[in-house]
């Protein structure tokens, strides 16, 4: 599916929480949508665009039954609480978080209002959602991936060279992101019989958000 038409569909979703408190008919109802990059940010635009889209197919009309107000915060890292915290005491009917540190954030100041995310590469591991299936309390939304696939790619990694029997593993851990991941590559090892070598990349602390795209990744050795 492509990135457009995926976030089109995060239109819908926040429409159906928003729904299950009113129908398009009655006051116009509002959502909070907090993002991490720039406003002008090329994929800032095309996220907004195909949010908006996904909006109007549903019959929700900006300036007609429905309000979105954003937060855009552009890589500065001390905005975010800040950013969630104004939305939040703007009485939206549904939240949107655009990504993790935005998840993150508005979960922190709001625990009572529906939240849906999107670009969340681990939100079980992350401690964001009880599960996928059941993610409980009021936060539901899209994973940016499959972590299971991440046991696949250390099998393909095996059937590539199956002399390998030992792997490094390299992840931030600094960042909660990933841990299902590497959960997953663990649960092959007995399978595979691989030895594990486990590698942690520390970084230094940095002024501007984490990347969105930190991922383990098995490097064979």
């Amino acid at each position: 599916m492509r990135r457009r038409e995926f976030i089109a569909g995060l239109g819908g979703a926040a429409a159906r929480a928003a729904v299950a408190r009113a129908q398009p008919s009655e006051r116009p109802r509002r959502i909070g949508v907090l993002i991490s990059l720039p406003a002008d940010d090329p994929e800032s635009i095309a996220r907004v665009t195909a949010f908006v889209q996904g909006l109007q197919e549903l019959g929700w009309t900006v300036g007609r039954n429905v309000q979105i107000d954003y937060r855009f915060v552009a890589g500065e890292v001390d905005r975010y609480r800040g950013y969630a915290a104004d939305l939040v005491a703007l009485a939206p009917d549904v939240m949107l978080a655009a990504d993790s540190p935005s998840l993150a954030a508005v979960q922190q100041v709001t625990r009572i209002l529906p939240i849906v995310f999107a670009s969340v590469t681990d939100p079980v591991g992350a401690g964001y959602v009880a599960s996928l299936a059941r993610p409980g309390g009021n936060t539901t939304g899209f994973a940016g991936q499959e972590y299971s696939l991440s046991g696949k790619q250390v099998e393909l990694l095996k059937q590539i060279a199956p002399h390998v029997t030992r792997i490094a593993v390299l992840r931030d851990s600094s960042l909660p992101l990933g841990i299902g991941q590497f959960a997953a590559i663990q649960s092959r090892r007995s399978r595979l019989a691989w030895r594990r070598a486990h590698r942690i990349c520390e970084r230094p602390a940095r002024s501007s958000a984490p990347s969105l795209h930190s991922q383990p990744g098995p490097i064979a050795a």
